[in-house]
C-alpha cells in the first residue's frame, strides 16, 4: 500500500491544494508587529514565526498570551542583518562567543555565522530561544529558520534535534521537490535526506514558495496569483515578510517597500476571493503539530 500523503495524514485527499501562508519576521520591529497581527485577523495570513532576540519580542509575545488561538512558531534567529538595527543573542554573551560579530550582536550574514559559530554553542541559543519563548507566554507551534542560516551541513542536524527536544514540527520542504543543485549546495543527497526525515517522523511540505518578485505592487500582486493559479496538488507554503509603511521600518531596511507591497496583497479580500476560487484549503503549523505532538 503507497504510503499516505501528507495531505492524507492531515485528513483532506492526496489530490486537495492545502496552502500554508506564513510571515517571517514578526518580533523584529514594531512595524513588522503590526503588519503581521493585522494580517493574521485578517485570516489569509495563517501562521506567522517570531525573532525571540529582537527588540519587539515582547510586544509578539503580549499578542500571543492575549490571541491563544494564533498559530505562532519561533524564528530560529542567528543573524542580525540590518546595518544599524541590531540585536544580540538570548544567551549571556560570554556562554555563545562565536556567535557575535565584533560590535557584540549577531552577524550580518549567514556566511559569518557558517564560518565562526560552534556547533554547541549553537544549540544552546536555539534551545534560549525556544526556552524565552515559552517562558513569555507564547505557545509555540513550530519552528524555522531565520535567513535559512540554519539549512547546511553543520547545522542542520541541531535543526532536527532541537524540534525534536522541544516536540515542534520544523519548517521542512520535500528535499526532491527542491531543485538538485540547491540541494547539493548544501551538502546533502535528496533522496538519502528524505529517507532519514521519513524515519524521524518529521512532516515534508511538497512545496515551498520563499517570495516573489516585481517592482510594484501590481507586478508583485500579479506574481503571487500567478503561483496561487498554479499551486499544484499536496501541502505547499508561501512566506511573506509583512510590515506597515511608516518611518520605522524605512529606517531599518531599503526593502522596506517589498513588505509593505506583501502586507497590502495578504490582506486583500481580494486575494482571498482568488483562493477560494481556486479552491484552495488554507492551514497553518497548528495542523502539522498534531501530527507531531507526543509522537516523540
Amino acid at each position: 500500500m503507497p504510503e499516505q500523503t501528507l495531505a492524507e495524514r492531515l485528513g483532506y485527499a492526496a489530490d486537495d491544494k492545502l496552502l500554508i501562508i506564513h510571515a517571517d519576521d514578526a518580533g523584529m520591529c514594531r512595524s513588522a508587529n503590526l503588519a503581521t497581527m493585522r494580517a493574521l485577523e485578517a485570516g489569509i495570513v495563517t501562521c506567522a514565526s517570531v525573532m525571540v532576540p529582537c527588540p519587539a519580542f515582547p510586544e509578539m509575545a503580549a499578542y500571543a498570551r492575549e490571541h491563544p488561538e494564533a498559530d505562532l512558531g519561533v524564528h530560529l534567529t542567528l543573524t542580525s542583518e540590518w546595518q544599524t538595527y541590531r540585536w544580540p543573542p538570548v544567551m549571556p554573551t560570554d556562554s555563545v562567543p562565536s556567535l557575535l560579530d565584533g560590535e557584540g550582536f549577531l552577524p550580518h550574514t549567514t556566511g559569518e555565522v557558517a564560518a565562526n559559530a560552534r556547533p554547541e554553542e549553537v544549540e544552546l541559543e536555539l534551545l534560549a530561544q525556544i526556552a524565552r519563548a515559552w517562558g513569555a507566554g507564547m505557545r509555540p507551534t513550530h519552528i524555522d529558520s531565520h535567513m535559512g542560516t540554519l539549512f547546511t551541513e553543520r547545522f542542520f542536524p541541531i535543526y532536527l534535534r532541537v524540534a525534536k527536544e522541544a516536540d515542534l514540527p520544523p519548517m521542512l520542504v520535500d528535499p526532491e521537490s527542491v531543485p538538485t543543485e540547491a540541494v547539493r549546495s548544501f551538502g546533502f543527497d535528496a533522496t538519502a535526506l528524505k529517507r532519514r526525515l521519513i524515519e524521524g517522523e518529521f512532516p515534508l511540505l511538497d512545496g515551498l514558495n520563499t517570495g516573489a518578485g516585481g517592482e510594484t505592487l501590481e507586478d508583485r500582486r500579479e506574481a503571487y496569483y500567478e503561483a496561487l493559479r498554479g499551486l499544484e496538488q499536496g501541502v505547499r507554503e508561501i512566506i511573506v515578510h509583512l510590515s506597515m509603511d511608516d518611518g520605522e521600518i524605512r529606517g531599518i531596511t531599503g526593502h522596506w517597500e517589498a513588505r509593505w507591497h506583501e502586507f497590502q496583497i495578504f490582506t486583500d479580500p481580494k486575494t482571498r476571493e482568488m483562493i477560494d476560487s481556486l479552491d484552495i484549503r488554507l492551514i497553518g503549523y497548528r495542523d502539522l503539530m498534531r501530527l507531531t505532538e507526543g509522537a516523540r
